[in-house]
């Protein structure tokens, strides 16, 4: 990461415009952009994103610009130092923008000007004497000024060099403390073990309960591996699993999933959820009256219920008003308690919502299944053997007649 690199992604930063930072630099967007990406990938976080067009700099963007202040002040100096005297303005900005003196060398620089021998310095630095010394007279020459005596006992600073020192200093202090930040975030996020679920139906489902209890009994174990909790659809667990954004995955399909070691969590029937006030007593009656909300196709329970209804009134006449992809549980619950929708769900999942919604049993029995997946961390398998035994002990509970733990013969998959 070079100066100029670090002076203009922190103004796109202050700004939050690429374009506008272009322009007054007299640079590419292209170039900007990539100053910007440097920077994040530097410091191992994301700052920015674009928003329907726009870049939006994220909450992490202040703490890293306020990092950076110290960095521009530095180069105003530095811009003093080489000759321009205001050190302010369009000019001095355009000069600072396009400063090409790298990091590693202001590093280097500092090594030499503390060991007094660019012999010394060059063995500490594990570098060929001849290498440091280009860099030494690329450094010069850039800003014009004789930075160091070569004296037969070694190289000592001029006036000149002292002033580029504390510069200097100034800078790698301040951009090691940004890095060291990021190293650290970078050690906590390997340690992590990222656990993503379903999203629950409200704080009192399963779902919840089984997660409460995960990180309960995790940090009594004082485990070296933090847990993150998300989550999300079904949909986007699995993508996430795949991708390693997540170590372990609570859902209702492991289709997809057969490169991940999964085993079943348990089993339950499907029901009817219907607004409290109705009063169809017949899940063809329900589903022809009511419009209808459930998870996407693409979920365990979106494809049974969508299937399952499908079969059961071809005709309806709230056809038109069909949410057939509302994949939060919450909205769903709200729409049937509220809005007059129906929905489906397993009964494990609606016992804990029934005051707030009617339970209606279908005509015919049908069997759902949720499932830990998990990848080849064994701080992963770990969690999910935790999890396994949460649920055991859930379903043991005398009120837990509404689901079933899977048979001692129900598989466990790896491939």
């Amino acid at each position: 990461m070079h100066l100029g690199a670090l002076f203009i992604a922190s103004h796109v930063l202050a700004s939050g415009s690429v374009r506008e930072i272009a322009r007054h630099f007299r640079l590419s967007p292209s170039t900007v952009s990539t100053a910007t990406r440097q920077l994040e990938i530097e410091l191992a976080m994301k700052l920015t994103e674009r928003s329907s067009g726009e870049l939006a700099t994220l909450i992490a963007s202040g703490r890293v610009l306020e990092g950076l202040t110290p960095i521009r002040t530095a180069v105003g100096e530095l811009g003093q130092l080489a000759g321009h005297e205001g050190a302010t303005g369009e000019i001095f900005e355009t000069w600072a923008a396009r400063v090409p003196i790298k990091i590693v060398a202001i590093e280097r620089f500092l090594e030499v000007a503390d060991q007094g021998s660019i012999n010394r310095a060059a063995r500490r630095l594990r570098l060929g004497q001849p290498q440091l010394s280009l860099q030494l007279a690329n450094l010069e020459k850039f800003l014009g000024r004789r930075l160091f005596e070569r004296q037969a006992q070694g190289s000592v600073l001029t006036e000149e060099g002292r002033r580029a020192y504390q510069i200097f200093m100034t800078i790698s202090q301040a951009w090691n403390d940004l890095k060291s930040a990021a190293d650290e975030r970078y050690r906590r996020a390997a340690r992590s073990l990222r656990i993503g679920s379903i999203i629950p139906t409200g704080s009192e489902s399963w779902v919840a309960r089984c997660l409460g209890l995960l990180v309960s009994e995790w940090n009594a174990r004082r485990s070296n591996n933090a847990i993150s909790l998300v989550s999300m659809t079904a949909d986007d667990l699995r993508e996430a699993l795949k991708s390693g954004r997540i170590d372990v995955a609570i859902l209702d399909s492991v289709f997809g999933l057969e490169s991940f070691r999964h085993r079943e969590l348990l089993q339950t029937d499907m029901v009817v959820i219907a607004p409290p006030q109705s009063t169809e007593t017949t899940v063809a009656d329900l589903v022809a009256g009511h419009a209808i909300c459930m998870p996407s196709p693409r979920t365990g329970l979106g494809h049974a219920a969508m299937a399952f209804s499908d079969e059961r009134a071809s005709n309806r006449r709230f056809r038109s008003r069909d949410i057939t992809a509302a994949d939060s549980l919450p909205v769903i619950v709200d729409l049937v308690a509220n809005h007059g929708y129906v929905s489906f769900l397993g009964r494990v999942s609606a016992m804990p919502i029934a005051d707030k919604v009617r339970i209606v049993d279908l005509d015919e029995h049908l069997t759902m299944s949720y499932h830990v997946a998990f990848n080849h961390r064994k701080a992963a398998a770990d969690a999910s053997m935790m999890i396994i035994e949460a649920v055991a002990r859930m379903t043991s509970e005398p009120a837990a007649q509404t689901f079933r733990q899977p048979a001692d013969g129900d598989r466990e998959s790896a491939a």
